[in-house]
């Protein structure tokens, strides 16, 4: 089940608080980026985003994308803004940053 534009609509609201931030369309799905790193996607309606070592003190539970992917954390509470800020910025934090093409 492919995520809504309903449901990408919502989640894009509420992470504008990040600033910098981007919704990519890839096969149906979408995937998230902010300053230039790509730390997550919706899918299927959830917003998953990378594990990295520096997110697991979150305790947040784990869900596969979709079959054959790797294991990602869900954030489930869309409304703390404070908390889904300090969760991405930490995992941004440990991800590389994309090189832009020329």
């Amino acid at each position: 089940m492919a995520t809504t534009k309903e449901e990408r609509d919502y989640i894009e609201e509420k992470l504008q608080c990040l600033g910098d931030f981007l919704v990519r369309p890839m096969m149906g799905e979408y995937l998230l980026y902010h300053n230039n790193i790509l730390f997550g996607g919706i899918y299927d309606g959830r917003v998953l985003i990378k594990i990295v070592d520096e997110n697991k003190l979150y305790g947040l539970q784990e869900e596969i994308p979709y079959k054959g992917a790797k294991s990602m954390f869900m954030l489930e509470d869309l409304e703390d803004e404070e908390k889904i800020k300090e969760i991405i910025y930490t995992t941004c934090r440990a991800l590389p940053v994309k090189k832009k093409k020329k």
